[in-house]
């Protein structure tokens, strides 16, 4: 696969559309909870989820750095959206990983092209495979498929519509990964309580009752499992570093913005706007240089990145919010969603503390 980066004709496209139709919703998205589903999908039609996709499944065959350029674009403008297309993008890559025919040809296009929105609720089933939670998914098997249920407690970028893609651990079996199109039945969709964040990320709770899974369906079975999350876990935790690029970069423009008139004062502040931007520009570096390497050969590099990014897009968001001063504590005002937002990226999984969690773990194995 190519390695090259977001040409700048496409570059400048995307960036047009993230300014002139992401940007004017970003306070709705976030305080009233609109879905930016329109965006999504003109997002997805220039090609904005399928960067790291080869050609040969239609998509950019650009690369893992190309598509965290992608993501941090739109995190420019609203990082709820920004998780939203890596949440398309992230189930774009798992199809593109599996060794089943099936799921691949039916999903993988429409996905890619944001015809078909997707939502990934694997942060359970990671979490469970780190040691730190329960499973909450699990099935049988019957025929060719399976019989699943549980329920996840919130999933995001899904609704009607739209594909759900989960874990689920097969009694005496292992683990299965596996689709679940709209109209499933047994497929039960559930609102969420209120968060203080996020609010237009379409986030429901799952419910599988007796739900049947159809060969053609399952991404990777028992046999299957262990290799193929092996496969996809660099480049799910890599992308998500866009995220955190873009809430990061937003924030030192609110840093320079306030500094035309407090800068006087704020020069005694903490990550000052220079500190900061050198700091984001070798994380940027860095992600780009890990995407283009054999990424699975390097887990402990990847994971140390991630984490790095949580910790300085919170840095970013804080800083951003005292140098705006009182005007940065108004919920109008942009500091305050980033400051929101920036927690969410050291919240969602892997949260900070199971990549520390992580990285403690393959320190010793080194050490070892």
């Amino acid at each position: 696969m190519s390695t090259a980066r977001l040409s700048a004709a496409q570059s400048e496209s995307l960036e047009t559309l993230v300014r002139e139709s992401l940007a004017p919703q970003a306070q709705a998205i976030d305080r009233e909870g609109l879905y930016p589903h329109e965006f999504l999908h003109a997002f997805g039609r220039l090609g904005g989820f399928s960067a790291a996709i080869p050609r040969a499944h239609g998509g950019q065959g650009q690369g893992l750095a190309a598509q965290i350029e992608a993501i941090a674009l739109v995190g420019h403008a609203c990082g709820s959206t920004a998780f939203l297309a890596w949440c398309q993008s992230a189930c774009a890559w798992y199809l593109l990983h599996s060794s089943n025919a099936g799921p691949r040809e039916r999903y993988l296009r429409p996905i890619a092209a944001g015809e078909l929105l997707a939502g990934t609720g694997m942060s359970n089933a990671v979490k469970h495979l780190a040691g730190i939670e329960r499973i909450n998914l699990r099935g049988r098997r019957e025929g060719d498929g399976y019989r699943v249920s549980g329920s996840l407690p919130w999933v995001s970028n899904i609704g009607e519509g739209h594909l759900i893609i989960v874990a689920a651990q097969v009694e005496n079996d292992g683990y299965i990964m596996f689709a679940v199109p709209p109209g499933t039945p047994g497929l039960i969709l559930h609102d969420c309580p209120d968060f203080a964040g996020l609010a237009g990320s379409g986030t429901f709770n799952v419910r599988l009752k007796d739900a049947f899974i159809p060969a053609h369906d399952v991404i990777a079975h028992p046999a299957q499992f262990k290799d193929y999350i092996l496969r996809i876990k660099p480049g799910f935790v890599l992308t998500q570093i866009g995220i955190g690029l873009g809430i990061a970069e937003a924030c030192l423009r609110i840093i320079r913005e306030s500094n035309g008139a407090l800068g006087h004062v704020n020069r005694f502040l903490d990550d000052q706007a220079g500190t900061l931007e050198a700091e984001l520009q070798g994380l940027r570096d860095a992600a780009g240089a890990l995407a283009d390497l054999d990424a699975a050969a390097r887990p402990l590099d990847i994971l140390r990145a991630r984490a790095h990014a949580s910790e300085l897009t919170l840095r970013a968001a804080q800083s951003a919010a005292l140098h705006a001063g009182a005007k940065g504590y108004l919920m109008r005002h942009p500091a305050q969603r980033r400051l929101r937002e920036a927690l969410f990226v050291a919240i969602v999984t892997p949260a900070l503390k199971h990549l520390r969690k992580e990285i403690h773990a393959l320190e010793e194995q080194q050490a070892a």
